[in-house]
């Protein structure tokens, strides 16, 4: 068992943040930011502060809100929606990579294998994942279905976890690189840790 002593938890500041030129000029609305917001509502149990961006396809500014987001905002999680398939516009993984510390291949890796139990053009994603100073940084994909699929995985009819998702390991990565402990709703996300970093959690 853990000997870590028990954690009230402490709000976590989440960017989140939906890329697509036409969503960002008003051509039509957003629906990358309600999805993230809705789902990590649901699973996350600390009190979240909410960091929202709606920016067009454009390398540098990606890049730019990226930094931003965690350099000056504080973030210690930060998720992109839309932008990580293989057409000129969509840069999100070209800019995540310029603002990175380290990659977390794995991430992505988990995320296409959920899309291809649906659609075989999955394979062409990028989704990429990385870190920068005290933050993970995740790009996901832009329809707010596949949003809900890539954080949750799949389960089948009663219940059972069939394909893990990616924010079971979310939590731990965050511990890993100093930021606040994140306890999950296991009913939407149960988080894996190892034992010897399982923390009793106290209501505040």
């Amino acid at each position: 068992m853990s000997e870590l002593p028990p954690v009230v938890l402490q709000p976590v500041r989440i960017g989140v943040v939906s890329v697509s030129d036409r969503a960002s000029t008003g051509v039509y609305e957003d629906k990358g930011l309600p999805a993230l917001q809705d789902w990590l509502g649901r699973a996350v149990r600390n009190p979240v502060e909410w960091v929202p961006r709606l920016i067009p396809d454009d390398r540098a500014v990606i890049a730019q809100t990226l930094r931003e987001l965690v350099d000056d905002a504080g973030c210690h999680l930060v998720l992109t929606t839309g932008g990580t398939g293989p057409a000129v516009r969509d840069v999100t993984p070209d800019a995540t990579l310029d603002v990175a510390d380290k990659e977390m291949p794995g991430f992505g890796e988990q995320m296409r294998q959920i899309s291809l139990r649906f659609v075989p053009t999955a394979i062409l994603s990028r989704q990429r994942a990385v870190i920068r100073k005290q933050a993970l940084v995740l790009n996901l994909p832009g329809q707010p279905k596949s949003i809900a699929e890539t954080l949750e995985g799949l389960r089948d009819a009663e219940g059972r976890s069939v394909v893990p998702g990616i924010f079971a390991a979310v939590p731990y990565c965050i511990d890993l690189i100093g930021g606040p402990y994140i306890d999950t709703r296991p009913e939407v996300c149960e988080a894996f840790r190892p034992k010897t970093a399982r923390r009793v959690v106290i209501e505040a």
